[in-house]
């Protein structure tokens, strides 16, 4: 892999382009296209082919604040070197799930990566109407052998720590910590709500219970250095097929709670299910269904197969460990639920309902649905459970 030093500065259309050209990553004298594709948060993303045969690439660079707000919000550059390291480390153990990564420039926090351009994100499918049969499968299998092989289960504690320190990411770990699990239980200023919901988020802030039980889910977001995860798996951190399904940006990636990723999933197909008729919603539960069934599935043969741990043997230790990271997720998935409502990152599948009636009931289902979740989850123990509680919102 080669790395080049260069002084950091924004790329333009046109910069990607000469830097496309200076790597060969195409034949010489090709007639290239390139265009800004980015429509996230933090970075600039462009997609160069070649108008003759299609090949194409990725450019992805890092911006030194967050795009959303913009300067008066800086963030570090090393979130590149996160992200491409963490699609390295995945593909490792799951090649077929991530983009492959060609070249990487840490100083001009630059990523140059697989062309997706033929698959679709997962939630502008889903909330098209699209199924995905395999993505829960491979979402499953993806969440297993990440979390397992970056865990002590499967690393020498020398190699786990050396993990911990690669990986450490103040800044976008902030962001959760801030956005996920503090914001949206106070009267913040980065939240964005209807005011329509105003009863709804007041009565939010002022439980007390709530509060305590998300105040233990970020405790654990804060100190649990479980395994290595994405940090920011949800539907729209997902290309998708009938037959693919690729996990991209993973430059939230650090050594968290195994349940966080599972969490984050699950909270985004539930919050897809709150946008469609009940006719629809069969099938994204049965995602959520097969998402858990795989991910123990694989999570138990590795760790039968391949782990270090001398306690693996012990009867109700995998178990135990299986139980935790339920609980934790079912849990996480409620605070993403709420903070996606009512945070300063919404999702699609709720905002874009275009009846305001219809749109701020499922608004104020998707806050009592997060609230139970956080608040129940010890008494969640399986999935088909999460449908109960979807009803008894749903019929509220």
């Amino acid at each position: 892999m080669n790395r080049q030093k260069s002084s950091y500065k924004p790329l333009s259309e046109n910069s990607a382009i000469a830097l496309a050209v200076r790597l060969n990553l195409f034949p010489a004298g090709s007639d290239l296209h390139c265009r800004e594709i980015g429509d996230g948060n933090l970075n600039l993303v462009f997609h160069i082919a070649d108008k003759s045969s299609d090949k194409g690439f990725i450019i992805k660079q890092a911006l030194p604040y967050a795009k959303v707000v913009g300067e008066s919000w800086p963030l570090s550059l090393d979130r590149a070197r996160i992200e491409s390291s963490a699609l390295q480390k995945q593909a490792e153990t799951v090649p077929a799930l991530v983009p492959r990564v060609y070249y990487t420039d840490d100083s001009l926090a630059v990523t140059v990566m697989e062309d997706l351009s033929h698959l679709k994100i997962s939630r502008t499918g889903l909330i098209g109407g699209e199924n995905y049969p395999l993505l829960s499968e491979h979402i499953g299998e993806f969440l297993a052998k990440t979390l397992f092989y970056s865990s002590d289960f499967a690393l020498e504690p020398s190699a786990k720590k050396e993990l911990v320190k690669k990986f450490t990411n103040p800044d976008l770990c902030k962001i959760t910590e801030d956005l996920v699990f503090t914001d949206p239980f106070f009267d913040h200023d980065t939240n964005d709500f209807e005011e329509e919901l105003r009863a709804d988020v007041e009565a939010l802030w002022a439980d007390t219970e709530l509060k305590l039980e998300t105040a233990k889910l970020k405790r654990k977001f804060l100190t649990e250095a479980d395994a290595l995860i994405h940090g920011d798996l949800h539907t729209g951190s997902i290309f998708a097929s009938d037959t693919e399904t690729k996990v991209i940006d993973p430059e939230f990636a650090y050594v968290g709670p195994l349940g966080f990723d599972i969490g984050q999933f699950i909270g985004n197909l539930l919050l897809n299910s709150l946008s469609k008729p009940s006719q629809e919603q069969e099938s994204l539960f049965q995602h959520i269904d097969t998402t858990w069934e795989v991910f123990q599935r694989e999570f138990s043969k590795s760790w039968e197969r391949d782990s270090l741990e001398v306690f693996t043997r012990t009867e109700g230790y995998l178990q135990h460990v299986l139980t935790k990271a339920f609980e934790d997720a079912v849990g996480f998935a409620g605070c993403e639920i709420i903070r996606r409502t009512i945070g300063l990152a919404h999702v699609a599948d709720l905002d874009g309902i275009a009846d305001k009636n219809r749109r701020i009931q499922a608004k104020q289902q998707a806050l009592a649905l997060g609230t139970a979740l956080i608040k129940e989850r010890t008494s969640i123990t399986q999935t088909k459970q999460l449908r109960s509680y979807f009803a008894q919102v749903a019929a509220s």
